[in-house]
């Protein structure tokens, strides 16, 4: 599997991301810095968390005007796999490639701590290597977190089982206290209507292997080295 990260001005996890598809492929992933126009011949590309300008007018506004998206609709366009994880999550919203939008916490503060994930389905390239309402460990590390979408965009996402993780209880329980950025039906993470697309809020790639405390990251990602291998 061919994979790259793109680095926008203020991303800070793209490292984090690189061991982890490292660890999963045996070789290391590209890095393609945001002015870049064109992309590689390659199977993912990962759009990692940070602060991508600063934050500046929303979270991912202005990292979604960046020169290399065009290239990467296409690349999604043409059967490309795309993962968008916090930072990233919020660039393919402010970007087209899902739907909704991340707004501030529902506290209005910076949350930094572990969070337990469902996984709503296991037949996507990304979740193979899960079981459907398996709960796992993710931190989370974001101020606007909170997804938000209209009525008939959330019923279209539950309708069409686009609904990838939601925040919810040790027990696999959804509550208030599992979901403390109050996004919309705890939601998590979404897929796009190919299921090529997926963006969450929480990061897999900080639990891949035992000396960060834990691995419950880590099917993620061999999972899709599995189903994009060549």
């Amino acid at each position: 599997m061919k994979a790259a990260i793109v680095v926008f001005p203020g991303t800070n996890r793209e490292r984090d991301v690189a061991i982890a598809l490292a660890q999963a492929t045996g070789r290391e992933p590209a890095m393609i810095w945001h002015g870049e126009t064109s992309l590689p011949a390659l199977d993912l590309v990962v759009l990692p968390g940070g602060f991508s300008h600063g934050d500046y007018l929303r979270c991912g506004a202005m990292a979604a005007q960046s020169p290399i998206m065009p290239a990467l609709k296409d690349f999604a366009a043409g059967g490309g796999h795309v993962l968008g994880i916090c930072n990233g999550f919020q660039i393919l919203t402010e970007a087209g490639f899902l739907p909704g939008a991340l707004l501030r916490n529902a506290g209005l503060r910076f949350i930094s701590r572990d969070c337990h994930l469902r996984v709503e389905r296991s037949d996507t390239a990304f979740t193979r290597h899960y079981q459907r309402g398996q709960v796992i460990r993710a931190p989370m590390a974001h101020g606007d977190g909170n997804y938000f979408a209209d009525a008939e965009t959330v019923a279209r996402l539950e309708g069409e089982g686009l609904v990838a993780f939601r925040y919810v209880t040790p027990g696999g329980e959804m509550s208030s206290r599992a979901n403390p950025n109050g996004s919309l039906q705890a939601i998590a993470g979404i897929y796009s209507e190919n299921l090529r697309v997926l963006g969450l809020m929480p990061h897999p790639e900080d639990l891949v292997d035992p000396l960060m405390g834990g691995t419950d990251g880590r099917p993620l990602f061999n999972g899709l080295v599995e189903a994009l291998a060549a």
